[in-house]
């Protein structure tokens, strides 16, 4: 009989002078095995190349090289350096690993060993093919495409938990693969494209500054993640900002800009979104590999062709010194004010497309420069009726703390007072029950 490995038996096998085998607990049940297959006694044998499985899976890393000859493969690939893998075999198949490899071959089989998480369905259980719980991954790749799948694993990868798969999820994040494609499209239709070598140290406008900022701790931030294997960061620090920095609130903010008479603020903006929009693409790549690489010719149409794939592109390197901390704190001031009023509607049930005043009070002289020189994207974006600078807020308005100032929403007249404090009273009766 050929000398074999026989994968995944941990309790004794014999074969017969035909090389059948019959694995049993003792030596009698296998010879009744026997008997009953041919219909005689027979003489078997037991193998001894049996391994329990994680001892054989243990030999991995080094066994597949052509050890224990020194062979070349042996001497380039052996030893690797990470090793990535779940959180259930860690004690059978890792710790096997590092201890036959110190033993046999002197050397630890890696250095690194990244623990990724166990993906289940949507209710949080295991899949199996019995319970009829298993997701095909063709089959929500056929759906929502590669990249779409490809982000949810990333982002949801944080240690020591499960994924919760479904298509839910997944279809999610294809809509943010459809939000960055019409970001481009922003871009290409309204010309911005680079025609020559950029510097971002170079932008004089706020809103550029700023979002040169934004996009430099955001690249820093997605490197320093991505080093120590924390994927999930990388991936939920791109999202954040590609969705609701870049396309949310910059695009919207430059509208304005881009639609102008100033020719030079124009023409930086255009050359600014285009930078930001390759940066972004370089970040994604490894997230999204297929619709990044497709914008990234996409984008080229009207300007100069691209001399490289995106794969073949560097990782952006971005210097502090980009950091505009005067321009963070002045957007930074809007982009708060913004949000606030978006929230403050959303709990409060305004209508969407009812358009409402705020009032700024007890603003300082800054603030109220602030407040003046955004009022129109202020308004535009937080769907107000106006924003102005006042003393007090009026009876029936609802308000929140920004800085050193007090923003109210007066809703006398647009939504049911008294509705509204009796929702707000059965809130506060079950947080204090609870």
């Amino acid at each position: 009989m050929s000398r074999q490995l026989w994968w995944g038996h941990r309790i004794p096998a014999w074969h017969d002078e035909e090389g059948q085998i019959f694995v049993e607990e003792t030596e009698a049940e296998a010879l009744a095995a026997a008997k009953a297959k041919h219909g005689r006694d027979v003489i078997l044998v037991q193998d001894e190349d049996v391994l329990d499985t994680w001892f054989s899976s243990g030999l991995w890393p080094f066994s597949t090289l052509g050890w224990p000859e020194a062979t070349p493969e042996m001497a380039r690939f052996y030893p690797t350096s990470t090793l990535v893998t779940m959180f259930d075999i860690i004690f059978f198949w890792v710790a096997r690993m590092m201890m036959f490899g110190c033993h046999f071959t002197g050397k630890a089989p890696f250095s690194t060993v990244v623990i990724h998480s166990r993906v289940v369905d949507e209710h949080g259980k295991k899949m199996s093919k019995s319970k009829g719980n298993i997701i095909d991954p063709t089959v929500l790749i056929d759906t929502y495409g590669a990249d779409a799948l490809r982000f949810t694993l990333a982002i949801a990868a944080g240690p020591g938990r499960d994924i919760r798969m479904s298509d839910k999820r997944v279809e999610g994040y294809r809509n943010f693969g459809t939000k960055l494609w019409n970001a481009a499209r922003f871009a290409q239709m309204n010309e911005c494209t680079l025609w020559e070598a950029f510097d971002p140290s170079t932008v004089k406008h706020t809103l550029n500054r700023w979002i040169v900022s934004e996009l430099t701790k955001t690249a820093n931030g997605v490197e320093a993640a991505l080093s120590t294997h924390r994927f999930d960061e990388a991936a939920q620090t791109s999202y954040a900002f590609v969705w609701g920095v870049f396309c949310d609130l910059y695009l919207e903010l430059v509208k304005p800009l881009l639609n102008g008479e100033d020719e030079e603020a124009k023409a930086e903006t255009r050359r600014t979104v285009a930078w930001v929009l390759d940066q972004i693409l370089k970040i994604l790549h490894p997230f999204m590999p297929f619709v990044t690489e497709e914008l990234w010719d996409k984008t080229a149409e009207f300007g100069p062709k691209r001399t490289s794939f995106l794969i073949n592109e560097s990782w952006p390197k971005l210097d502090a010194s980009l950091i505009d901390e005067a321009a963070a704190a002045e957007v930074g001031w809007v982009v708060d004010l913004v949000t606030g009023l978006r929230s403050l509607r959303s709990e409060t049930n305004v209508p969407a497309g009812a358009k409402v005043p705020a009032l700024l009070i007890g603003a300082s002289k800054e603030t109220a420069q602030r407040l003046e020189r955004y009022q129109a994207e202020i308004d535009r974006l937080a769907r107000l009726e106006y924003s102005v600078v006042a003393e007090a807020a009026p009876a029936g308005s609802v308000t929140f703390v920004l800085g050193e100032a007090i923003v109210a929403i007066p809703l006398a007249g647009v939504m049911d007072i008294g509705a509204e404090k009796a929702r707000l009273a059965k809130e506060i009766a079950r947080c204090t029950k609870e």
